[in-house]
């Protein structure tokens, strides 16, 4: 399916400022590109498409291609109160009807929320390829489409792509949440709160059950706006520059009468810290100190240290590679880091073996493994 912006029943635009009337219908722009103080994330591509029906719902990426290694988020809005997606994936624009070019990157559910029989689910790709990059020609735009079990109406999807997001899926996001409910008149409206960090992009989408106007989050910017005959949405975006946490509110401006619904969701990509091994442990002979030291460090997302950091680090025996007996880890498995960095001077493993791993972790950062080492003659 291929979907050109132009030709959308209700599409997607930039909104830089607060919108105090009905959504406009008209043509996609091209995306704004922004990139937060001490972040390496920035908003690359965007579209979408609005007042679709069918069993499959999807848009291109037009005019332009998202760039190889981008993460793209892709969120589906649609009537129903359940989640009929059956599949989530990408092809290109040159055939209909199943003859299309599939690119075969992986979508993965991260947050469904549905109310007052609407839904809205939100999918993840992280480090996308095998697409042109630049497209040549309109037959070669890169889609992104849903597949539901059974046909829908009054369905759409907001695409984004972010460039600088982590390529491993499974650190790449982060924290996320969804919520729901129900009002009239203005009201302030939000998923509620996640831990962010250095690095990270908070990612907030909305949706309205009615033609109305709404403000973006503070500290948020508006990135897309979309609209058809029943429903807004709305895409927004936070880059983090410090460790903390995100809690966006939309203020709608709903009618006195009746209540209206609301949805909303909240992620995070590129998750606040992670620890990295910076000394690896190396071979040695049972019960001699590992040495040099075992040290870690605690990164944000782009990679850089964060001096702060004076929690507490553990380490263990990931893989045990004793021959004989499991081997045992001894020492000092507990330390307090300094600026960031959690040195482990006096480890010792008491078994011969091959292939020994390290773990390391700590409260509130994802953990770490070392590279294989052995306990034998070196």
């Amino acid at each position: 399916m291929h979907k050109r912006a132009g030709l959308a029943a209700a599409a997607f635009l930039v909104a830089a400022c607060s919108e105090s009337t009905g959504p406009q219908r008209v043509g996609l722009r091209p995306p704004a590109f922004a990139a937060g103080e001490g972040t390496g994330v920035v908003l690359d591509q965007f579209a979408g498409v609005m007042g679709e029906t069918g069993i499959e719902i999807g848009q291109g990426f037009n005019p332009t291609n998202p760039h190889r290694g981008d993460a793209i988020v892709a969120t589906f809005f649609w009537r129903g109160s359940t989640n009929t997606i059956t599949k989530v994936f990408d092809h290109l624009s040159d055939g209909d009807n199943g003859a299309a070019t599939v690119v075969g990157n992986t979508y993965t559910l991260v947050e469904y929320v549905t109310a007052g029989g609407y839904s809205m689910a939100t999918y993840v790709a992280t480090n996308v390829q095998n697409f042109p990059d630049p497209n040549p020609d309109d037959a070669t735009v890169l889609n992104v489409d849903a597949v539901f079990s059974s046909p829908v109406t009054d369905a759409g999807c907001l695409l984004s792509a972010w460039s600088g997001v982590n390529a491993v899926a499974a650190q790449a996001v982060g924290a996320h949440r969804s919520a729901w409910g129900s009002g009239s008149g203005t009201l302030a409206a939000g998923p509620g709160s996640i831990a962010t960090g250095p690095g990270a992009l908070a990612y907030a989408v909305t949706l309205g059950d009615g033609l109305v106007g709404r403000d973006p989050p503070a500290g948020f910017t508006r990135f897309a706006d979309g609209a058809d005959t029943l429903i807004v949405t709305e895409g927004d975006y936070a880059l983090q520059g410090a460790t903390g946490s995100v809690d966006p509110q939309w203020t709608w401006y709903f009618a006195e009468s009746p209540p209206r619904t609301w949805l909303a969701t909240l992620l995070a990509l590129n998750p606040p810290l992670h620890l990295a091994f910076t000394v690896q442990p190396s071979t040695t002979l049972p019960l001699l100190t590992i040495q040099p030291a075992v040290q870690v460090t605690v990164l944000d997302a782009a990679g850089n240290p964060i001096t702060s950091f004076n929690g507490s680090v553990t380490i263990a025996i990931g893989h045990n590679g004793g021959l004989l007996l499991p081997g045992k880890l001894s020492g000092t498995t507990t330390v307090t880091a300094v600026n960031g960095v959690a040195t482990f001077s006096d480890l010792s493993i008491d078994q011969l073996g091959n292939g020994y791993t390290l773990v390391v972790s700590a409260a509130g950062v994802t953990g770490a493994e070392s590279r294989t080492f052995n306990i034998g003659a070196f």
